[in-house]
Order: C-alpha cells, then structure tokens, then sequence
C-alpha cells in the first residue's frame, strides 16, 4: 500500500516537472501564449511554480523565466523522490505470518 502511494507522489511530482519544463521550452523558442497547450502549461507554473516567479532577473526577461521553470522543475522532481523514499522508509514494517 506504502509503495502505491509513494509511486503516486513520485509520478505526480514527475509531471508537474515536466509540465514546467515544457513551459520553459515554449517561453524559450517565444510559442503564442494564446495557444492551448501554452496556456494550460502556464497555468500550472503559476499554480505550482509561484514560488521561483521572479526570482532571478537577466536582462532578457525571457531568459530569466525559463531558469526560474527550470529551478522550478528540478525542485518538483527532487522532492518528489525523496518525499517518495521517506513514505517508504517510514512505512510500518509487514507483520510476519504466524
């Protein structure tokens, strides 16, 4: 049960990384924000990503938010397999059959 749940965290932490990451690859090559998939892309960097909004300031404001995507990914993906090896880690040892 312990290592459903940590697949799960991982998987979904692995996908709102990529989500981002592909956001920053549409910032990057400049897609049409008005596009579809750019915008539900940027709706989850501002859902999920909010906290490295703005943090590094370039003089190309677009290189700037693609580091801070990219910080952003990384950090997702990360936590995620670790959040994902302490809930296994921390799970109640199986009892031994009698």
């Amino acid at each position: 049960m312990f290592e459903l749940v940590a697949t799960v965290v991982r998987v979904v932490c692995a996908a709102i990384g990529a989500l981002i990451l592909v956001h920053a690859a549409f910032v990057l090559f400049e897609a049409n924000r008005d596009n579809t998939l750019v915008e539900l892309t940027e709706s989850v960097r501002d859902t999920f990503a909010w906290f490295t909004r703005d943090l590094f300031t370039k003089p190309d404001a677009r290189i700037a938010e693609v580091i801070d995507d990219a910080l952003a990914a990384i950090i997702y993906v990360v936590v995620g397999n670790v959040v994902s090896k302490l809930i296994v880690r921390l799970a109640p040892a199986p009892k031994a059959k009698a």
